[in-house]
């Protein structure tokens, strides 16, 4: 999936890039966050308190395990210049056709998304979407979805 996704134009012309550090339920992101960190600015989040903290990516040496999630988190200075992220690239626990998205329940991403002025896709596996989620007024929808299957939107 993550292979195609190199190909996409949005990927190719992107020159930040907003990333995860994917926990073991969620599409695998580790190589591809290495591989990509020189060639693009990459973004992982940082999860401080109930939001998100964005943060270049310089290197598996320069990660923490953080305290939600035992996730690893760059360490460094907040990137806050949100409108200079060309892409986001968003796990969730499960997707619609439509584009919208269900996440672990914390909000993170919710709060994060607004902020953003971004190509947003959203990465899952197959089994993780469902026909419909439920929806929020503060939601926002995936300009795509994909999963190993293909694009859903």
């Amino acid at each position: 999936m993550l292979e195609k996704l190199e190909q996409h134009p949005k990927f190719a012309s992107a020159r930040t890039v907003l990333l995860y550090y994917s926990l073991d339920d969620e599409v695998q992101t580790h190589d591809f966050v290495e591989k990509w960190h020189r060639q693009k600015t990459v973004l992982l989040p940082v999860v401080k308190g109930d939001e998100l903290e964005l943060r270049i990516y310089t290197g598996r040496q320069n990660l923490k395990t953080g305290e939600a999630y035992h996730i690893e988190e760059p360490t460094g200075e907040a990137f806050t210049a949100y409108e200079k992220i060309d892409l986001a690239i968003i796990p969730g626990v499960s997707f619609d056709a439509r584009g919208n998205r269900l996440g672990r329940g914390k909000g993170y991403y919710d709060k994060l998304l607004p902020l953003l002025h971004s190509y947003n896709i959203g990465i899952c596996y197959n089994f993780q979407v469902n026909e419909k989620l439920p929806v929020e007024p503060f939601d926002r929808r995936m300009d795509e979805v994909w999963t190993e299957n293909g694009i859903l939107k």
